[in-house]
């Protein structure tokens, strides 16, 4: 007793076995199973809805040159359509500093499925991955140019 009063007790301390140890960490990694799907699945919703926002301002700003330029699509005649929508334009659709149309666009948008923001001009098919962006120039259509997305 005299000890007890000195301050001198001393208990014993007992750790974590392995087996609570081991069954924490096997709760943890259930617990992640579940939620990292949900995870990757909201990434993917919200590429998906970014694509289809980009889509839409492209389509739109694609009509607004149109209107600009008298019924003259970008794109006509080799013109690079990232430049001619964030620069200003003459009356024939080049690019000049002194333009008075635009710019379309601040940036042109980067496909969030492959990362880029190029574009690709032609009268083909849409598809590859090779660029961000696929500009049909008989249509006026602008496609994503991966092979996933190239019907939306």
């Amino acid at each position: 007793m005299e000890r007890a009063i000195k301050g001198e007790f001393t208990m014993k301390r007992r750790g974590y076995s392995l087996v609570e140890i081991l069954i924490v960490v096997i709760i943890l990694a259930i617990l992640a199973a579940v939620v990292i799907p949900k995870f990757s699945d909201a990434s993917d919703e919200a590429r998906t809805a970014s694509l289809a926002k980009d889509l839409q301002t492209l389509q739109t700003q694609i009509e607004v040159f149109k209107g600009h330029h008298d019924g003259v699509m970008p794109g006509q005649g080799g013109l690079d359509i990232v430049a001619q929508f964030t620069g200003k334009t003459d009356d024939s659709g080049a690019v000049v500093a002194t333009g008075k149309h635009g710019p379309y666009l601040l940036i042109f948008p980067t496909n969030p499925w492959t990362d880029k923001a190029t574009v690709e001009s032609g009268t083909g098919a849409p598809g590859g991955g090779d660029y961000g962006w696929y500009y049909n120039t008989d249509t006026g259509r602008i496609y994503p140019d991966d092979d996933a997305h190239k019907d939306q």
